[in-house]
């Protein structure tokens, strides 16, 4: 009972409900995060060579270089089948229960905080899933401890019940065939967007969607802002598109965070539209 109290003290977000299915999805800060970080699993999503180098006391390594791969389709970034990752996360000692803190830093994930977020969500996750403000950096700033010794394991075993969402996600068929109401959001850096893009996009870079020193998450007063600028109103479900579905990911979240309309992001990218026969 008073590990209960506890989560409902210092959690911070709230449910979102989308097509008839809930998740609990939100930001909690560093303060919160250190008052009370025994309730929570904390997920590191930097690459696991910089988790190595030090983390946060008791984290464990969830990077989406280490839970992508290269596919049937010679696609690369594509997320594990959903038994598989349930089974790593299993492993892990982590089930579908778990009040799961994320953080990463920004560069050396390029978004993958966000990812992991979402591949949480896109699994089916039904307990509390936080994305830590300011990532490894906030952290430090306030002078909280880091280690570099990797996290026990305990409680490995687990059973992860996986449900997948597949409103989170899109493939290409669905992308050739979007309904009126959705609309293809590029996030990759402007490079990227002028050598080419998908058909009907607009810009985004997920870059712009974060600032400071910290890379803390823009709020939703300048993310509507963003939003208008491209032409997207409140009643159009943004598909959000990368190279391969991390930084997208990303963007994912922060309208996840603001916004009662859905979206979806395209996991499988340019990567797997440049590779779609019917494009």
């Amino acid at each position: 009972m008073a590990r209960l109290l506890g989560l409902l003290t210092f959690l911070v977000g709230a449910t979102v409900g989308m097509d008839g299915f809930a998740y609990d999805l939100g930001v909690i800060d560093v303060k919160t995060l250190a008052a009370g970080k025994t309730a929570w699993i904390v997920l590191d999503a930097r690459p696991p060579a910089v988790y190595r180098k030090g983390h946060l006391p008791g984290a464990l390594s969830f990077s989406w270089e280490a839970y992508t791969r290269i596919d049937a389709q010679k696609i690369p970034y594509r997320i594990w089948p959903a038994a598989e990752l349930a089974a790593a996360l299993g492993g892990m000692g982590i089930d579908e229960n778990a009040p799961i803190v994320v953080y990463g830093d920004a560069d050396t994930t390029w978004g993958g905080e966000g990812w992991c977020c979402w591949a949480l969500i896109w699994l089916g996750h039904q307990g509390p899933v936080r994305m830590l403000d300011g990532g490894v950096q906030a952290w430090q700033r306030a002078g909280m401890a880091m280690t570099d010794t990797d996290a026990p394991q305990s409680g490995a075993g687990a059973t992860y019940h996986a449900w997948p969402r597949g409103e989170v996600t899109i493939n290409c068929q669905e992308i050739a065939d979007l309904a009126d109401n959705q609309i293809l959001v590029d996030t990759r850096s402007t490079l990227e967007w002028l050598t080419g893009h998908l058909p009907g996009a607009v810009h985004l870079s997920w870059t712009s969607l974060y600032e400071g020193k910290d890379r803390h998450p823009i709020d939703a007063k300048r993310y509507g802002e963003l939003l208008g600028k491209q032409g997207i109103d409140a009643d159009m479900e943004p598909v959000f598109y990368c190279t391969g579905g991390v930084r997208s990911a990303y963007a994912w979240v922060i309208h996840q965070l603001y916004m009662s309309s859905p979206a979806r992001n395209f996991e499988g990218g340019t990567e797997a539209w440049d590779r779609y026969p019917n494009r």
